[in-house]
């Protein structure tokens, strides 16, 4: 995977191809036209991530994760390559008005963040209706598992972790009583890689659990898996936070067979075996 920038995988007869890293930035565009040459298919996962940045960032959010795809849907179409797999967010639905949430719900995000991830599917989904590339926008949920570090814009569990670990207080903003469904990232993996073997399938889909869990109850299970107990501590509410989350993922199971295999309490047990060497360092 690249920094900041999409990767692909090139076209080769060896069943064992080595795998080039190239650093850069998704908006550059003599990059990104170089990379995707002699691709078939690209993993879009290059992004600005999270409420909380984009609120305070909002100009980089939208030129990363708009004009970003753009740069790498043109160089697409441009180099023949035959399908786009976007990483999407669920933050693109905002306040929830029907659980669980299927495709079709009303996408009303509450931070420039999901405003970004939103025009980014849409071009995407307009780019395959105009040309003979497929795109496969994946909405992730809450995901998580190893190799997830500390980051104070990102996912609740790696934050928990990072406290835990050193014996620190918890804080839960709001009353802790806010659901979220939380996707291990093998599941993730597979995703991406049954969106991209399947053939002429372009669309947005539910990459989840299909489960939800309380942010206090979260913060419970992430102690047991520990072996540690700490102070929790609640905080206002965040803006730009929903109440509840909880995912249809029928859509993407019907059109490439997706199906979630791990456990969250599996996963947090694995993520917290994890962390007790990488996050402590």
């Amino acid at each position: 995977m690249l920094d900041d920038l999409s990767s692909g995988y090139r076209r080769n007869l060896d069943p064992f191809p080595q795998v080039e890293f190239v650093q850069g930035d998704v908006r550059d565009v003599e990059l990104v036209e170089r990379v995707t040459r002699d691709v078939e298919v690209i993993f879009h996962l290059a992004a600005s991530v999270g409420n909380k940045r984009s609120i305070e960032h909002p100009l980089a959010d939208a030129e990363i994760n708009v004009i970003g795809t753009l740069r790498v849907l043109e160089a697409a179409r441009r180099n023949g390559v035959r399908k786009v797999v976007f990483s999407s967010s669920a933050g693109i639905f905002g306040e929830l008005k029907t659980i669980p949430i299927r495709e079709d719900h009303p996408v009303e995000p509450d931070s420039p963040y999901g405003a970004s991830k939103l025009g980014a599917e849409k071009l995407c989904l307009a780019y395959a209706k105009l040309y003979p590339l497929e795109c496969v926008c994946l909405r992730y949920f809450n995901v998580y598992g190893i190799n997830q570090r500390y980051d104070a814009y990102g996912n609740v569990i790696p934050i928990f972790a990072h406290r835990i670990l050193r014996s620190e207080p918890v804080t839960i903003f709001g009353d802790g009583e806010q659901t979220r469904d939380f996707v291990n990232v093998r599941d993730v993996v597979q995703a991406n890689y049954k969106a991209a073997m399947a053939r002429s399938v372009s669309g947005a889909f539910n990459i989840a659990s299909g489960t939800r869990i309380t942010i206090n109850q979260l913060a419970v299970l992430m102690q047991t898996a520990s072996g540690r107990s700490v102070p929790i501590v609640h905080g206002a509410p965040r803006p730009g936070d929903v109440r509840h989350s909880l995912a249809d993922i029928s859509a993407a199971a019907n059109a490439f067979g997706y199906a979630p295999t791990v456990d969250l309490r599996e996963g947090l047990r694995e993520y917290m075996e994890w962390a007790k060497g990488a996050l402590t360092q």
